[in-house]
């Protein structure tokens, strides 16, 4: 089981060198689901069964997005377990885990649903289930069962600030797995649809400031170059409210359903732009395999000129960049932010921030800038378009 502090982002997996981890059989020919943590880098795998059996594993293949990993053992008329349908799944409705905590072989546990669909920092591509049923390290990769004996999530993660259980366990939904695992088995691979844009979440104030009627859907902060999005027109600014007829209620949606469209597939998407609804059909690219680039963040440099200039109704000391600022951030216009202080602190501006736009109007120059934030009335809430590092993010920002 991962176990991750998330207020220090510390993450530890399993036991090393010996890793003990669980599993289930999903056929009667010996296919295994695990989680792609156990078998990662093992040099060998043993697998031993409820009857005392041992057989030694191969790995199938296995997906790090999803920690999903799919061995086979060489045996025949094993009994497999029967999948239920985490969509039925409700919150309060009892549940059972089933594993190895610490070694102690088949330990049973039960709990209760605590919440369906959760989000966990860094991991995009699956809806957890949680659960407060107890789970401790050797319960990865064991299965999650509902009340009909069906299995209905693999038991991946908790989060914990001792190594041990403290009421909070995360599994994957089976049919994520089971689609993983199709995949697995039938190319070896797993392959995901992309469309190249970066998003951020809608909340109140940046609904309010683009006059959506409530904060939902996926906002567009950026769009990559030559990308599927920018070729069926999607822009900076869009708000994504549909994708290939699935609705997107958050953020977090929008990955997973593109995640799960096939690569060279057509898809109809809808998105909100100037208050007005909009469809487009974008071609699906393909997600390349995981990869860890480093991205190296710009920051502002001592003695920009013109001279900065004290916004102080808004909390902000701003400047134009240079001549080889603009070259190095590959940008034509913005403002630079020197300083942030009172409102613009509290909204999330720092230091180092680019201003690109204004309520979708592009900031040109300082002056222009200024004029701009001078014909908002007070109260108003702005959606600044900010560029941080080698991202771009949109910030609600309220005139004070």
């Amino acid at each position: 089981i991962y176990q991750c502090d998330w207020s220090s982002d510390v993450c530890s997996s399993d036991l090393q060198n010996n890793s003990l981890g669980s599993g289930f059989i999903i056929s009667t020919d010996g296919f295994i689901l695990t989680n792609a943590h156990v078998v990662e880098a093992a040099d060998e795998i043993n697998v031993k069964l409820n009857d005392k059996r041992e057989f030694k594993a191969k790995v199938i293949g296995s997906d790090k997005r999803t920690d999903i990993a799919l061995i086979k053992i060489e045996a025949a008329g094993l009994p497999a377990v029967k999948f239920g349908d985490p969509n039925k799944l409700k919150v309060g409705e009892w549940v059972i885990a089933i594993g190895s905590p610490f070694g102690f072989e088949n330990t049973v546990t039960a709990g209760i649903v605590s919440a369906k669909g959760r989000s966990l920092p860094q991991e995009n591509f699956v809806p957890f289930i949680q659960t407060d049923a107890a789970v401790n390290p050797g319960n990865s990769g064991g299965p999650l069962f509902n009340m009909r004996g069906e299995v209905v999530g693999i038991n991946s993660q908790i989060y914990s600030r001792t190594g041990g259980f403290m009421g909070l366990s995360f599994s994957i939904p089976i049919d994520v797995a089971n689609d993983i695992a199709t995949q697995l088995k039938t190319a070896g691979r797993v392959t995901r649809g992309r469309i190249g844009v970066v998003i951020q979440p809608v909340t109140r104030e940046l609904a309010e400031s683009f006059g959506l009627p409530k904060p939902a859907g996926a906002l567009v902060s950026s769009v990559e170059k030559g990308s599927p999005a920018e070729k069926a027109g999607v822009e900076v600014g869009d708000v994504i409210t549909k994708f290939a007829g699935k609705d997107v209620n958050s953020s977090e949606d929008l990955p997973r359903i593109v995640g799960g469209t096939k690569p060279g597939s057509k898809a109809q998407m809808q998105l909100m732009r100037n208050k007005a609804t909009k469809e487009v059909t974008v071609v699906v690219g393909e997600m390349p395999d995981d990869t860890k680039t480093a991205q190296r963040q710009p920051r502002g440099k001592p003695g920009v000129k013109p001279p900065s200039e004290q916004l102080s109704k808004l909390g902000m000391t701003l400047s134009e960049p240079t001549a080889e600022q603009r070259k190095e951030l590959k940008i034509t216009g913005g403002i630079l932010v020197d300083d942030a202080q009172g409102p613009a602190a509290r909204a999330g501006i720092r230091r180092g921030d680019i201003i690109l736009a204004v309520n979708n109007q592009d900031v040109k120059s300082l002056e222009q800038f200024t004029q701009l934030m001078g014909q908002f009335e007070k109260g108003k809430i702005v959606a600044m378009l900010v560029r941080r590092g080698a991202n771009a993010l949109y910030i609600p920002f309220r005139i004070e």
